[in-house]
């Protein structure tokens, strides 16, 4: 990777960072068509890892409006959704893994688009985890359909539920992907090399959130997400 390819990532991971920061999720969304254009081997073990680390840091600030209850149910569809991702990890080729991106990021837009605002409720939770175990395993999107589900709520409750929900569920997909011998070490290296540009994105949207409307924010997001998997397409 040249140095100029690895700056447009980093600074692809920094608005990332301050898109999920700010609205609870967004990140894989946002850097996974790019990253999958720069560097498609990348995908989806440093998303990942990024996504985690990201996560962290807005559950920590969010802690006090977690919806622990919610979140345990969406683990519940989220481990089989895991193993399934994890399976398409170890069978499809490289530019197979980037058109099945392209596919989750344009669904995961039409159905936002569409408007689709199922109820929080267990049954609905669970199948969202299940889609996000196999989304956020296979491609490192796991956010819209939990973004969904939860998209209701307020914002401090939506992005603290979302980043505990992430965090345990990318501990999961980590794990199912070491066992399937998809993370290599070049990848988690390159992901601990861009973890300073994730806080810089993290510092910075709290600096912003008070200015920026989340909708507008979650609306760009996925108009630049669709953008970016089109050029995957073109790609492929």
């Amino acid at each position: 990777m040249s140095g100029a390819e690895f700056a447009l990532i980093a600074v692809t991971i920094t608005l990332a960072a301050g898109l999920q920061s700010s609205i609870g999720f967004g990140l894989g969304l946002f850097a996974a068509p790019v990253i999958a254009l720069v560097d498609p081997t990348l995908l989806p073990g440093a998303v990942v890892i990024l996504g985690t680390s990201v996560a962290l840091l807005v559950a920590v600030r969010e802690r006090a409006s977690i919806d622990f209850r919610g979140a345990g149910w969406a683990m519940v569809g989220r481990l089989p959704g895991t193993a399934v991702g994890a399976a398409l990890v170890a069978t499809l080729p490289t530019r197979g893994l980037s058109l099945a991106l392209a596919a989750s990021v344009l669904a995961g837009v039409g159905l936002s688009i569409a408007g689709w605002r199922p109820e929080p409720r267990r049954r609905a939770v669970v199948a969202a985890g299940l889609a996000s175990g196999v989304m956020g395993t296979a491609t490192a999107i796991g956010g819209p359909p939990m973004a969904l589900v939860w998209q209701g709520s307020s914002g401090p409750r939506m992005r603290g539920t979302m980043s505990a929900y992430f965090i345990a569920g990318s501990v999961f997909s980590l794990v199912a992907l070491l066992a399937v011998g998809a993370l290599e070490t070049r990848t988690v290296t390159i992901a601990v090399a861009l973890l300073p540009a994730l806080v810089l994105g993290f510092v910075l949207s709290r600096l912003v959130r008070p200015w920026l409307d989340a909708d507008r924010l979650r609306t760009a997001a996925l108009a630049v997400s669709a953008a970016g998997a089109v050029l995957v397409v073109v790609a492929g």
